[in-house]
């Protein structure tokens, strides 16, 4: 198994007990929170739709991190002191919630789109 996809393995791992956390004190489920349970499975079994999973995963991803920016910059621009995001009560500063999250999502392209991930998840267990 290459080691870009055991990273990505491991980030999926944490992603999967946030959202059975979040799904347990929420009490409610969404495309994003469990939708990241059937491409973990199908990397660990290496289904021949896993690839494209995982790239539809990360494009849902970028897509709800770009709608998240976008009508962050625009809220910044009306009323600056009201853009903030709290999370349990703790006040989470911007800058270093885009940079983590730019990073992760950096981290996710490098992995799913490189050959090695390709070949490996495309390629016929024996």
């Amino acid at each position: 198994m290459p080691k870009r996809l055991m990273l990505l393995i491991a980030l999926y791992c944490c992603c999967c007990i946030a959202a059975l956390l979040r799904a347990v004190m929420a009490q409610s489920f969404d495309i994003f929170t469990l939708s990241v349970f059937p491409v973990l499975i199908g990397m660990l079994m290496r289904t021949p739709w896993s690839s494209l999973m995982l790239k539809i995963f990360i494009g849902m991803q970028t897509l709800g991190f770009s709608a998240l920016a976008i009508t962050a910059i625009i809220a910044y621009r009306i009323t600056p002191d009201d853009v903030k995001v709290v999370i349990s009560g703790h006040n989470i500063p911007i800058l270093p919630l885009t940079a983590s999250m730019i990073f992760i999502l950096l981290i996710q392209y490098w992995a799913a789109f490189s050959k090695v991930t390709s070949q490996y998840l495309t390629r016929q267990t024996q």
